[in-house]
């Protein structure tokens, strides 16, 4: 993996422009004003000024100090604020400022050196303002007394060039030079033997003149003082010291000892120390023992920020006497400094269609230690999205490798680990956030593959049916999610326009009702489109069901209810229980259980002799026939859906019971056929009468009774459909003329609300008195032998009763 990522490093290298080779150089001279003009950069590094802009070119300076402002309109290079070329470079014989345009798509370098020249902005100053001289009276013409310098802050022609005495006086002059390490010197020479008692005292001034134009100069007082004899001064062993010490070297610790003779005995040849007056004592991190001349460290020193340190130590007698050594301190590096990051450019969020060697930072690291503590290399974490690419010296660009997703990472947190390469070696670290932007790369997404709803037919229009709901990874515009109904509809789907879908919510309705008859499913297309851009769409397939409800009445198809009289169905006398008679067909628009049929015998002329089947609608015999039985019957078949609440229908049926089918052909009034029916009803017709009067008078004891025990009288609803009955029924009943296959037994239970109404089998005239009869009155159950046959629907239960609150509601023919 390593070797990869350096192969990756190196041909990234390889891949981005080589700087120009030689830098582009100008000068300017120091204390010019801010905007002075320095040169046109575009045009000395071959670039058009449009460039400058489109490329975003900005200029980097090592220390991090702007100096210079590019104009990207001109290409022209301005100062940017005041230059002191003694603050900038101190002493140095040149001073150079450099820096780097950068220019980025493409990346490129161009390195820029600036010379600043001097000007005579400072004139010489001495360290002191006065210098005092105790010189012995003995001392020989020739003899060379040291001074401490004039210092010009300015180099070169600006600096000191001449010293002169005034007034010039007979006994001194001054020499300056240079020796041969270029170290300057400035002497007071004796021209002539002195003489104390001629002359104690002389005084004079000391001007140091520069070479700039005009001239400055400075001025420092000397004053001689004559003394007796004392003829030698101090002498050190060397004339330049030099040490070396680390800079974690503690606070105390000894630097170097200096060390100067005098052949004077006494106390002129007792020698003191002491820093040069040239050294701020203050500032100092070095201090000297006046004694023994061990130089100690009073203070932390630091390699960065001074490499070497230069120290004056005087050594003076106790005649007056002294010499001058120099000291050089030289620090040495440790590996105290962590390497540094500084990030030029960075760039967050990031796309996420961002392709892979996008640049996402630019940035530069650096130590301030030297030699191996200073070189420095940058390491990214376990990171499989983003690399490190060197870019120019100690310039690296983070740059990513793959593919990118936000719904994936939404963020990235990126640690460079910068190490010098010292022992132990120092680290730092810095942490790039980088935020991944959303684009519209999502479509949204149903959360089903498919939607069924369902609407009960006859439905309230716009009734809510349910509702849709897709998600988009995307956030932002690029997730809200819209939904509308697709213009495109496949042929063979049906549909029709009767939904709706709210844009907002995904709320699907119904417009209008519907009907399970005409329309039983309906399937559309939905589709979510986000606000993106361009907007990214999911279709999802929304199927209708519409539910039945029992809104169609059975529909009887044979007999058909239209078609006239209805035809007779003959039956021959000789027919067994369960001969055939025939056969309801009837169809319901509905479905399901709506759609379920049954069929039940609701009137007939003797419900004893015919059976329907409550699945299959055959009306069948449920017994043999008999002599008693009518020729002609009629028959009321009720046909009941099975839904909530039921729907019903009937069908007529005739049947003729035949001896033989060459019945048909005998004529309607024949003697024969009119003979046998007349004998018969006569008996009928007594039979009728006294069972008539038997029922009257047992019906009025029992209502008299029961008026008097309760007001609450349950059969009163029986005489009152007893009163409602035909005129023809009635007076039938009370002449005893109607056939006995009409006749009904109703049972009603005192003090229960179930008062039962019962389909009895045909019984023959009899005129013998029933027990109730005989016991002088009617029993909690009364018998109401001939009640008319009822007209309303009513479907009695397998014993053939039919319960009161039916009965009640009856009406009858």
């Amino acid at each position: 993996m390593a070797m990869a990522r350096q192969v990756l490093c190196v041909c990234a290298l390889l891949s981005v422009p080589l700087a120009r080779s030689q830098p582009i150089r100008y000068s300017v001279a120091e204390e010019a004003d801010s905007g002075s003009l320095v040169g046109n950069l575009a045009q000395d590094a071959a670039l058009p000024p449009a460039q400058l802009s489109a490329r975003r070119a900005r200029l980097l300076a090592e220390d991090g100090r702007q100096h210079f402002r590019l104009d990207r309109a001109s290409g022209r290079l301005v100062v940017a604020d005041r230059l002191d070329r003694e603050q900038l470079c101190a002493q140095s014989d040149t001073c150079t400022l450099a820096f780097e345009l950068l220019l980025a798509d493409p990346l490129q370098f161009f390195r820029v050196e600036v010379a600043l020249h001097d000007i005579n902005d400072h004139s010489p100053v001495f360290p002191a303002e006065g210098v005092t001289f105790k010189i012995p009276e003995t001392s020989e013409p020739g003899s060379r007394f040291p001074l401490e310098g004039a210092r010009d802050l300015d180099i070169g022609s600006n600096s000191v060039q001449t010293y002169s005495i005034s007034p010039k006086n007979q006994y001194f002059s001054v020499s300056y030079g240079s020796r041969s390490n270029d170290d300057k010197y400035v002497e007071l020479v004796l021209e002539k033997p002195l003489d104390r008692e001629e002359q104690a005292e002389i005084k004079f001034s000391l001007t140091a003149v520069d070479g700039g134009s005009p001239p400055r100069s400075g001025t420092t007082q000397i004053h001689i003082i004559i003394l007796d004899a004392n003829d030698n001064s101090p002498v050190f062993t060397q004339e330049v010291y030099l040490a070396r010490i680390l800079e974690n070297t503690p606070e105390g610790s000894v630097v170097l000892t200096v060390l100067a003779t005098d052949q004077d005995e006494g106390i002129n040849g007792d020698i003191y120390y002491q820093f040069s007056e040239a050294v701020d004592q203050s500032d100092s991190a070095f201090e000297i023992d006046p004694m023994s001349g061990e130089i100690k460290l009073t203070k932390p020193l630091d390699f960065e920020a001074a490499e070497t340190h230069e120290l004056r130590v005087r050594a003076r007698d106790g005649g007056g006497l002294s010499a001058i050594c120099k000291v050089l301190v030289e620090v040495l590096d440790v590996n105290d400094n962590a390497p540094e990051l500084v990030v030029s450019s960075f760039s967050s969020p990031l796309p996420e269609n961002s392709a892979p060697g996008t640049v996402v930072a630019l940035f530069t690291v650096r130590d301030r230690d030297a030699g191996a503590n200073g070189k420095v290399s940058c390491a990214l974490d376990d990171q499989l999205v983003f690399s490190l690419r060197p870019a120019y010296k100690n310039y690296y660009e983070l740059v990513t490798v793959s593919a990118l997703d936000r719904e994936e990472t939404a963020q990235y947190i990126v640690t460079v680990t910068a190490a010098d390469a010292g022992s132990p070696p120092l680290t730092s670290s810095h942490t790039f956030t980088v935020a991944i932007s959303d684009i519209n790369d999502n479509a949204p997404v149903f959360n089903q593959s498919s939607y069924t709803m369902y609407v009960r037919e006859n439905n309230v229009p716009s009734v809510l049916v349910g509702a849709v709901s897709a998600a988009d990874a995307d956030v932002g515009l690029n997730a809200k999610v819209t939904y509308s109904l697709s213009a495109g509809q496949a042929a063979e789907r049906p549909w029709c326009s009767c939904l709706s879908v709210n844009s907002e919510s995904g709320q699907v309705f119904v417009l209008r009702a519907l009907d399970y008859e005409q329309l039983r499913q309906s399937e559309v297309v939905v589709s979510a489109s986000d606000a993106g851009s361009p907007p990214l769409r999911a279709n999802v397939t929304v199927r209708l069901l519409v539910l039945d409800e029992n809104d169609n009445a059975p529909l009887v198809l044979y007999p058909a209810p239209d078609s006239g009289p209805a035809s007779s169905e003959l039956v021959p006398v000789s027919a067994e229980a369960g001969y055939l008679v025939s056969k309801v067909v009837a169809v319901d628009a509905d479905s399901g259980q709506n759609s379920w049929l049954s069929y039940h015998l609701l009137r007939a002329t003797d419900p004893g002799l015919f059976a329907v089947a409550a699945q299959s609608g055959e009306v069948r015999l449920r017994r043999p026939v008999t002599d008693r039985d009518s020729v002609k019957h009629k028959l009321v078949v009720l046909v009941r859906d099975n839904g909530r609440p039921p729907l019903s229908a009937t069908a007529a049926l005739s049947a003729l019971l035949l001896k033989d089918f060459s019945d048909l052909r005998r004529p309607h009034g024949s003697p024969a056929t009119d003979d046998q029916p007349g004998s018969l009803t006569t008996y009928l017709i007594l039979a009728l009468v006294s069972v008539s009067l038997l029922f009257l008078a047992s019906t009025a004891a029992f209502v008299a009774r029961r008026l008097c025990k309760r007001k609450e009288l349950k059969a009163a609803h029986v005489l009152d459909g007893a009163d409602n009955l035909p005129s023809g029924l009635a007076e039938a009943a009370a002449a005893g003329t109607l056939p006995h296959p009409y006749c009904y037994e109703i049972s009603l239970t005192t003090g229960s609300g179930n008062s039962e109404f019962k389909f009895l089998k045909p019984f023959g005239p009899s005129l013998t008195p029933q027990p109730w009869a005989m016991a002088g009155g009617p029993s909690e159950e009364q018998v109401f032998p001939c009640v008319p046959v009822p007209t309303e629907d009513v479907t009695p239960d397998d014993a053939g009763t039919v319960s009161a609150e039916q009965f009640n509601r009856l009406s009858f023919n």
